[in-house]
């Protein structure tokens, strides 16, 4: 049996972003997981997640347009795809 390691989520404190570890999800789980993290956070705060999974590329910037919040910057490198999301201010 192929178990996967439950994904890694960590804050770090020096820019205060959450930083959640997508990686060896697949579809619909980065997002899921992404959904799930981005309530925890109040308006204006910062996510960054890192999937491996390619349709991130797609399902990823659906997410942030559709629900308000700002895709900051994505980058794709070595199989790995990291995108940085500040969650929509909470009187939108």
């Amino acid at each position: 049996m192929n178990e996967k390691s439950p994904p890694s989520i960590t804050r770090d404190s020096a820019s205060a972003t959450l930083e959640v570890d997508a990686c060896g999800l697949f579809c619909p789980e980065p997002v899921m997981l992404l959904h799930d993290k981005i309530r925890t956070l109040a308006g204006g705060e910062q996510l960054r997640i890192t999937a491996t999974d390619p349709s991130t590329t797609r399902d990823i910037p659906k997410f942030c347009l559709y629900l308000g919040h700002e895709l900051i910057e994505e980058q794709h490198q070595d199989g790995k795809h990291t995108y940085l999301i500040r969650k929509k201010p909470e009187n939108d």
